[in-house]
């Protein structure tokens, strides 16, 4: 447990206060007293530096969300929530320089003297900055236009998650709708310079943005994805606003939104798209292996090669077959093949409605609410919510996503999943992914984070995805501990999830290093999951369009498991899953390499029946 700024000040300073009184009761004693003044001295000098050391980090967290209002605004930061990020060249410059002064800022502070957790605070950010500078040079922003996370669909996720809560707020909603096209044109700009350096994804994907983007511009006025704050008016809007502002809302996005959009589409469809890249993999780009490898580091925390993450992809692929294999014949089926094709086949296996998927995600979060105190020392008290995707994205959307909630908890956590096509939708899936994006899984730990008190905030609302993911995919078998996962075929469902990350390793190392086609992919997952055709061809357009984000979840879930199993063998008798689990979550989303030197202090302490050991527990 990291302990407080004042704290760490405060115990040096009563050791000397301490001193100094014993000091006066006595006869003076020459001999002592430099010794105190020079730790008086010395205790002066590191409190300054930390001092000076914690306002650098609040100076870099307030120029990030000047720079980043719409992120401020998620995170419930309204200062300037009328406005839009710059997402110009210019301002991409910009943010380059000022996270270079920044980066220069921090090398400069002596560390010396300061506790563990504030080295580490020093340490996270350096690499941090260092990294936010890399992707720069390799000017991976010049493709801001994907079918899966590009700019187009992040403002639709931000627009949702906006708070609405007076007047004021819905105003200053007006606000930025109104400056939408302007950011649009930047992000075309932007998309213009990519042609020019040959930074292109794939010109099918491209076409796809397309149509994503003409799907977003069609519904008018009020029922345009941009109008949702409109469907409730919370009470403290008075009624005499209402009108007024729904017309504001209304024109702007008719008059605004829809044609931006509009004219986005026909940039992509006429000026981009044609120029997109004939092949799949990153590596057919300039610099594409510096950029994959890049990435490799930037969504694992490690130094994995490509090579070496594609070997532990088809052993995982292997192990985990063989896991599956086992429950099928318990099962009465001939083989791991016969039980795929069997539950394809069994409608009873399948959704019979949107409702009912959205029913199933619920009533597996309840079931696992239970059963939280036997895993964790410490609970969130944030909410979570589930609801369904939008229509219109369902076709390019994951099964399942989570948008975490404001720290101050006013919106709570909410899953969104995809309900799209239900009758090719297994329902032997659903209970794993309900806990890997619910509890104990992303909500669960992302709302732990917002709530330690101890942290500067690029930790607790920040994070690095293999950690993030990796606690995910280790959630769902969680439910293992605690006696669910009741039907073998919701376990068989768990390991089929487990079997998507590990295609992962094999999948995205195979397109972006080993240069697989896209029907290689495809043909890889039929052979190898249970997956609807529907989701193959999206995670397959998914893994081409964002290199190494998949590679996170198994990374990261393999070095959790790592460190349980270390933790549980050095530690025998004692250890303590619900302790082990606080410990993990206590530091917010580290790289793996720092947790792992977390977890080894807490197991020396455990040892040793120190404090570590008790402010674990």
């Amino acid at each position: 447990m990291s302990r407080s700024f004042s704290h760490r000040v405060l115990r040096p300073a009563l050791r000397i206060a301490l001193l100094s009184a014993a000091l006066a009761a006595a006869p003076a004693l020459p001999a002592f007293a430099a010794p105190a003044a020079a730790a008086d001295a010395q205790a002066a000098d590191v409190a300054a530096r930390l001092k000076a050391f914690n306002a650098l980090l609040d100076e870099q967290w307030e120029d990030l969300m000047q720079q980043l209002p719409e992120q401020a605004s998620f995170f419930g930061d309204y200062r300037r929530n009328d406005a839009w990020a710059d997402y110009s060249l210019a301002g991409a410059a910009r943010m380059n320089r000022s996270n270079r002064a920044m980066l220069a800022k921090f090398e400069a502070v002596d560390t010396r003297g300061f506790a563990e957790a504030d080295r580490l605070n020093h340490r996270l950010m350096v690499d941090w900055l260092s990294s936010s500078l890399r992707s720069y040079e390799l000017k991976t922003y010049e493709m801001p236009l994907d079918q899966f996370v590009g700019v187009h669909l992040n403002l639709t996720a931000l627009a949702s998650a906006f708070p609405f809560d007076n007047a004021r707020q819905y105003q200053d909603y007006v606000a930025r709708l109104r400056g939408l096209p302007k950011l649009l044109e930047q992000v075309t700009d932007v998309a213009r310079q990519g042609v020019k350096d040959g930074l292109m994804p794939p010109r099918y994907l491209l076409e796809k943005v397309a149509k994503q983007c003409d799907d977003l511009a069609a519904p008018a006025g009020a029922d345009n994805v941009f109008a949702a704050s409109l469907k409730k008016f919370p009470d403290s809007v008075p009624a005499a606003e209402r009108e007024r502002l729904r017309g504001e809302i209304v024109a702007a996005i008719d008059q605004q939104v829809r044609p931006a959009f509009r004219e986005l589409a026909r940039f992509v469809r006429e000026d981009y798209a044609p120029h997109g890249r004939e092949q799949y993999g990153v590596w057919s780009l300039p610099n594409g292996e510096a950029i994959y490898r890049d990435a490799i580091e930037e969504y694992t925390t490690t130094q994995a090669t490509p090579e070496q993450i594609h070997r532990l992809g088809l052993s995982e692929v292997e192990r985990i077959e063989k896991a599956q294999s086992e429950i099928a014949r318990r099962l009465g089926y001939a083989d791991l093949k016969a039980m795929r094709k069997a539950v394809a086949a069994d409608p009873a296996h399948h959704a019979s409605s949107r409702e009912q998927i959205v029913d199933e995600y619920r009533k597996y979060l309840a079931q696992m609410e239970t059963k939280l105190p036997q895993l964790f020392g410490t609970l969130p008290k944030a909410k979570v919510q589930v609801q369904a995707v939008e229509t219109w994205r369902e076709k390019e959307a994951s099964a399942a996503q989570y948008m975490a909630g404001t720290p101050d908890g006013k919106r709570p956590g909410l899953i969104t999943v995809n309900t799209g096509e239900p009758e090719k939708r297994l329902l032997t899936r659903i209970e794993a992914v309900a806990y890997h994006e619910g509890v104990p899984g992303h909500h669960l730990q992302m709302s732990i984070a917002r709530e330690l008190p101890a942290l500067p905030k690029f930790r607790t609302l920040l994070g690095q995805l293999a950690f993030i993911e990796g606690w995910g995919l280790y959630s769902e078998e969680l439910g293992k501990d605690v006696g669910l996962y009741q039907d073998p075929y919701s376990d068989f469902g768990r390991l089929s999830e487990e079997l998507i990350r590990a295609n992962r390793l094999v999948l995205d190392t195979g397109v972006h290093y080993k240069r697989w086609s896209r029907e290689q992919m495809v043909q890889w997952m039929r052979e190898h999951s249970d997956m609807e055709e529907p989701d193959i061809q999206a995670e397959t357009d998914r893994y081409i369009a964002w290199p190494g984000q998949a590679l996170a979840y198994k990374m990261g879930q393999l070095k959790i498991r790592e460190l349980r199993a270390r933790a549980q063998r050095e530690l025998g008798p004692r250890f303590d899953l619900r302790a082990f689990h606080d410990r993990v979550l206590g530091g917010g989303a580290l790289p793996l390499r720092e947790l792992e030197s977390q977890i080894d202090a807490w197991i020396a302490a455990v040892k040793a029946g120190g404090a570590g050991a008790a402010a674990a527990k």
